[in-house]
């Protein structure tokens, strides 16, 4: 088993689809996102990163989506169905709250849109390639997009009810009365999977654009899923549920340095004796169409397969947790055994068991750091630039840290002074200095969140980890997507021998 196979150093940058610029309300998978590609490709950067592209769920976090499977639809670009000839005309776009996502207008009206463009194909006014290639996504993907698509229509008839809140019949997913709403709701049913083929094919032509450009994706897996959900609904027997639906076990960790209760996150553990009885089909399929979107996986919370924190339902805090064994080395022999050598990035942030690095160590991949967490410790801190190991990817920060102005706006006296003399910082410029630093460490990739090449303080950090409110709403503007940037981004990558493939 081996890891990331890059041909060399690389360097990246995180930037979600929904912070792009473009005048429907959020970023979409439209013009703007080929413009960003070929700023990646200009300015001699290999690889971009992304965030789960699932459907979302309350809260709007990529993290906590509706189907492991399903896209999100609020990403379908208005301007490349009216390029296709799938809408006749543009309506207005929704309203605009400047550079923030506004999910209230942008939700409604991307489902209205694609509504529209259902009414245009089942009358018949689409391109006639456009209904074989529909019926064709809908066979190749009828494991899970039949589910899905009936899970957010009877949801839609319950007011968004959590499925734990349907009636029995519907919760307990009786075969007859399965049947019956199929039958009632045929055609809701059939714009929702119009909708994911939209999305699926939209991404589609990004995808080739990346790759005729020279530009690897990196995408990203929770490790669990969110309890309303199509996965949850649809394999009840995959998950610690009781009899009626509800979870018996949840997720989250134990108290720690940064939380005297530990974090309980909710989530419905998985039944993992039932995943290993049946081959891990169920996660072949995730990675597996996950890996059809994307080059490169990053799965969110890859501790939890070495132990992982399980709490008992009605807990009010995690406190009252026990660390169990996760699957280990044999879920990835068995997923190597069916989908060849796995492109991998471990996330293996936070306080970790020796479990973890010892399975990082089997497979092989690389595990992560962050530069912004390295100056509270000595000079052995692993996340020190000198102590990197070269399989790693080493970030700025993430979608879940400030970004680094705001970070060094906001930190103390004592850190700021040790990350100064560690990196040489102009205090004109520490940002600068961050970037340097990382693009010339020995790792074998390095990334950084767009806010950070733009200099974008705390107002533009993507999500402030423990909220449900506020999150994920941040966009760059289109006058930020200049030469400058290019430039920037350029001389990082040929000073420090991180061109993309295409460029060396």
């Amino acid at each position: 088993m081996r890891g990331l196979d890059l041909d060399g150093r690389a360097g990246g940058v995180i930037l979600h689809p929904t912070s792009l610029p473009g005048p429907y309300g959020i970023g979409d998978l439209g013009p703007w996102a080929h413009r960003w590609i070929d700023i990646l490709a200009d300015s001699a950067t290999g690889l971009w990163q992304i965030l789960p592209l699932g459907h979302t769920g309350y809260g709007d976090s990529p993290y906590a989506c509706l189907s492991s499977f399903a896209g999100n639809v609020n990403l379908i670009s208005p301007e490349s169905l009216a390029a296709e000839g799938i809408l006749d005309s543009l309506d207005p776009a929704p309203p605009s709250s400047g550079e923030l996502v506004d999910f209230g207008a942008v939700i409604p009206a991307k489902r209205s849109l694609v509504a529209a463009a259902h009414r245009s194909f089942v009358n018949g006014k689409t391109p006639s390639a456009l209904r074989d290639d529909y019926n064709t996504f809908r066979e190749r993907n009828a494991d899970w997009v039949e589910d899905y698509a009936l899970f957010i229509v009877i949801k839609d008839h319950h007011d968004q009810q959590s499925w734990v809140a349907w009636p029995r019949e519907l919760r307990l997913r009786d075969p007859a009365a399965l049947r019956r709403a199929r039958a009632e709701l045929a055609r809701e049913i059939d714009t929702i999977a119009f909708g994911q083929f939209l999305f699926f094919r939209q991404w589609e032509h990004v995808r080739v654009r990346a790759a005729q450009c020279g530009v690897r994706i990196i995408g990203d897996i929770p490790f669990f899923v969110a309890g309303d959900s199509a996965d949850v609904w649809s394999r009840p027997e995959l998950f610690e549920l009781d009899s009626e639906g509800a979870p018996r076990l949840l997720t989250g960790v134990p108290p720690d340095y940064f939380s005297d209760d530990g974090q309980l996150w909710g989530n419905p553990q998985y039944r993992w004796s039932h995943h290993e009885a049946e081959g891990y089909a169920w996660w072949i399929s995730r990675l597996e169409a996950t890996l059809s979107l994307v080059d490169i996986v990053r799965i969110d919370h890859f501790r939890a397969f070495a132990n992982y924190w399980e709490i008992p339902a009605g807990s009010a805090t995690a406190r009252t947790g026990v660390w169990r064994d996760g699957p280990g080395l044999a879920f990835f022999e068995t997923v190597q055994a069916s989908l060849g050598d796995l492109p991998i990035i471990a996330e293996d942030l936070g306080e970790l068991s020796p479990k973890v690095p010892e399975l990082l160590q089997e497979v092989g991949f690389p595990g992560m750091r962050v530069l912004q967490v390295a100056w509270d410790g000595g000079d052995d801190d692993p996340f020190l630039p000198h102590n990197y190991p070269m399989n790693t990817v080493v970030y700025s920060g993430t979608h879940d840290n400030d970004t680094t102005l705001g970070w060094w706006r906001t930190a103390d006296a004592e850190l700021k002074a040790q990350a100064t003399h560690y990196m040489h910082l102009d205090p004109e410029d520490p940002v600068g200095g961050f970037l340097e630093t990382l693009w010339g460490s020995r790792a074998m990739v390095t990334i950084t969140p767009l806010q950070d090449l733009l200099r974008l303080g705390s107002e533009a950090r993507m999500n402030i980890p423990g909220t449900t409110s506020g999150n994920w709403r941040w966009r760059a503007r289109e006058d930020q997507f200049d030469d400058a940037l290019v430039s920037q981004l350029k001389a990082l990558n040929e000073r420090y021998q991180r061109l993309a493939v295409s460029q060396r």
